[in-house]
């Protein structure tokens, strides 16, 4: 079992894009009131107190849509200035971060993470949920401005959804030839819209590694990031091919990382609601920070129990009550 040093955290659950793998179609989500999310001071109380000493040194901001947090570039800037931060990254939608890009690297951020499941503008709107004017060039100059900030090297991750954008795995494949930019092909999950995976279904990312060596030959790159993805590269490309396959291969024993919603709960596992503990409520009712230690450290001690290892054909029986923009991703 790996080291669990790696802490997920969602500043809001609130976003402005409806991903169809996020969000059904159609749905009404109860958003977590303004006075129900950790504040910032809350937030860097258990980075300091609770999780720092528990062991995590590598922290991702995301949403819902982190950028539509109110102060989040000086939030990036306190968790940077942290002594025990070693890694500090960021998953965001792109549509804000072209005014934004320059001032999250100045704040400390090195690492960023893109959404971007299509290069076709009309499957990219349709994938968001959007229906009115388009929404794909405005994410394009916030990836633009990203790389240009000096976001070195770039992660796009692509969630592949059979009948919608696996026709575009060579393309977003390409874009990796030229650039050090890193594309993230990940399978798509049950968890947000289990109707839509029901009717899809998912591609394995085997399938996908073999389209791609067909067309451009594919080998081991030999690099090992802080999340599951395995990466790849091809032959002369400056940048790299992950793969992230939760539904055909199992990770579990390799799973380095913990969850923290908007609203202050701790989950151990993405595939699993089993042993969650709210810890705003407890920090919020005066429970002393050596107990909110405490508790951290047991889920860290049964989380490999708690870890969904079991497949069936490929799917999960979870149901789950929070959707990928509630967890946090």
């Amino acid at each position: 079992m790996n080291p669990v040093d790696y802490l997920r955290i969602s500043l809001i659950d609130r976003c402005n894009f409806r991903c169809l793998y996020c969000m059904p179609e159609g749905s009404e989500l109860d958003y977590v009131l303004q006075q129900q999310l950790l504040t910032h001071s809350e937030l860097l109380t258990l980075l300091r107190e609770v999780f720092i000493p528990a062991g995590f040194t590598k922290f991702r901001l995301t949403g819902g849509e982190p950028l539509l947090r109110p102060g989040v570039v000086e939030l990036v800037r306190s968790i940077a200035s942290m002594p025990e931060t070693r890694d500090l990254s960021m998953t965001t939608n792109g549509f804000l971060l072209a005014g934004m890009a320059e001032n999250l690297y100045n704040a400390g951020l090195r690492r960023i993470n893109i959404s971007l499941d299509s290069l076709e503008p009309e499957t990219f709107d349709k994938i968001i949920g959007s229906r009115g004017r388009s929404r794909w060039m405005q994410v394009w100059e916030g990836i633009q401005a990203a790389y240009q900030a000096g976001f070195d090297p770039l992660k796009l991750n692509v969630v592949v959804i059979p009948g919608v954008n696996d026709g575009e795995i060579l393309d977003l494949a390409a874009l990796t030839i030229n650039r050090n930019w890193h594309v993230r092909f990940i399978e798509f999950m049950p968890i947000g819209n289990g109707d839509l995976f029901g009717d899809k279904g998912w591609v394995a990312s085997a399938e996908l590694r073999q389209q791609i060596s067909d067309k451009y030959g594919l080998a081991e790159s030999g690099v090992r990031g802080n999340g599951p993805a395995d990466v790849f590269q091809i032959p002369g490309a400056k940048g790299t091919l992950g793969f992230i396959s939760q539904m055909s291969e199992c990770f579990c024993d390799r799973c380095n990382r913990m969850r923290l919603s908007a609203d202050g709960w701790l989950r151990p596992c993405l595939l699993n609601e089993t042993g969650q503990i709210d810890l705003k409520t407890a920090l919020r009712d005066g429970t002393p920070i050596s107990e909110l230690r405490d508790r951290v450290r047991h889920i860290l001690e049964i989380k490999p129990e708690i870890n969904f290892k079991q497949r069936d054909s490929g799917t999960t029986q979870g149901n789950y009550s929070r959707t990928m923009s509630q967890i946090g991703g």
